[in-house]
């Protein structure tokens, strides 16, 4: 949704837009201000140019402008901060993929001064807004309307909140509006959120593309934030986090299984995490019902990539339907910037949940079953949570492939809901 990124009359701004590689920021910036310069930095020959280009010059040489990978020369921060500081400029808008960069220049110049923003790959109900241009870019539809858990997520939301919400909603699609949620999902758990795959049109272009950025991701961000000089244990290493997906995080073994030290397998699934390739879904804090583990629990962000370097090609695995249902919530929360926070739940005895979500009004919690059918022990971890958190409890919801809505438990301190992943982000 363009509205993520303020508007050119805002007035004084300057701007970080950043995220991973061939998400539509370029497109986006260009799109949202299409009277801006546009420099690309990815150029050396802009870079030499702009290098040359003195600080105080800076505003009638350069102005307002879109500067594209800006953290590949380091002086662009300091002749922004002077021109901004100075009135010399107005506006400007930064981009880059590589998020450990632009951060630490900003942290070294722009302290305070910008307002950053992150783009993710596209969302199940960006893809269910259909009607693409010819040349796509994610948030800038405006036809894509809010998904559901957007409501769920709201501040001062009550357990009879959940109760009005999802009572209110058709217990089941029809025709075209169910065909068009089922053809969104489907396409999400099959090749992702990468806007350039939208433009192709056979399998066979979908999955060398998807070969072809992971190379260029190699080469570009790793490249740049790594210097790795062998790219082999990297390459192998990405693969292997690509089949753990969705299973709580072991260094050891991915360090046995790689051929690396613990340390740089450490050091590389940072790398991972700051080129905005994969998340850690933090464990809850508090005993709930019994002592609680410490172990994060590991997420690719984007299906396609996972299942390219994974080769899971066909199969919707429980693992990777868990997968695209955390990375649409942690994709809609960092988009729309909710005060939410999500966690796993899990005991040293093995008792888990798989979502907690820390709302402003409370928690959430949520299973996820790769299935259509649904049984009562599906929530029977979350009657015992429910429980046992008492008033902080504000819901549960039960995340299933099927095609109904439809409430699980009747106790008003429980207020559990089946609801399917199609209806909550499409």
């Amino acid at each position: 949704m363009s509205s993520i990124l303020p508007p050119p009359e805002a007035g004084r701004r300057l701007i970080i837009l950043t995220g991973a590689r061939q998400t539509g920021k370029t497109t986006l910036a260009k799109l949202k201000y299409p009277n801006l310069r546009y420099i690309n930095l990815d150029a050396p020959e802009n870079r030499e140019d702009i290098r040359n280009v003195l600080t105080a010059a800076w505003p009638s040489t350069i102005g307002n402008a879109i500067i594209d990978e800006a953290q590949k020369e380091p002086t662009v921060f300091e002749k922004i901060k002077y021109a901004y500081d100075e009135g010399g400029i107005s506006f400007s808008i930064l981009l880059g993929s590589s998020q450990i960069l632009l951060l630490k220049k900003i942290r070294e110049s722009l302290a305070g001064r910008v307002a950053i923003f992150e783009l993710w790959p596209l969302l199940m109900s960006e893809i269910n807004a259909g009607d693409y241009p010819e040349n796509y870019a994610p948030d800038i539809k405006a036809s894509t309307k809010t998904p559901l858990i957007d409501k769920l997520l709201s501040g001062g939301m009550t357990k009879n909140s959940v109760d009005k919400i999802l009572s209110s909603l058709p217990q089941i699609l029809l025709d075209k509006e169910k065909a068009s949620a089922l053809a969104a999902e489907d396409y999400l758990l099959k090749w992702g959120g990468m806007p350039a795959l939208l433009r192709l049109s056979s399998d066979t272009e979908r999955w060398q593309w998807l070969k072809n950025y992971q190379y260029t991701y190699l080469e570009k961000d790793l490249i740049d934030l790594a210097r790795l000089d062998d790219l082999g244990p990297f390459t192998k290493f990405q693969k292997l986090t690509a089949l753990r997906s969705g299973k709580l995080l072991n260094y050891s073994e991915l360090a046995r299984d790689a051929g690396v030290s613990v340390d740089t397998a450490r050091r590389y699934l940072e790398y991972l995490r700051l080129s905005y390739q994969v998340i850690l879904l933090q464990p809850y804090y508090k005993n709930i019902t019994s002592s609680v583990i410490k172990t994060p629990k590991l997420y690719w962000l984007d299906i396609g990539l996972l299942r390219q370097l994974s080769g899971q090609r066909a199969e919707d695995t429980g693992e990777i339907y868990e997968t695209m249902v955390v990375g649409e919530i942690y994709k809609w929360i960092k988009t729309i910037q909710k005060n939410a926070e999500m966690f796993f739940y899990r005991t040293r005895s093995g008792f888990e949940i798989d979502l907690l979500l820390n709302t402003e009004s409370g928690l959430l919690g949520m299973e996820v079953k790769n299935r259509q059918t649904i049984t009562a022990s599906d929530i029977s971890n979350m009657k015992d949570v429910a429980k046992a958190l008492g008033k902080e409890w504000t819901g549960g919801i039960l995340i299933h492939k099927g095609d109904e809505i439809r409430k699980l438990s009747n106790k008003s301190d429980e207020n559990i809901w089946a609801v399917p992943s199609k209806r909550l982000f499409g």
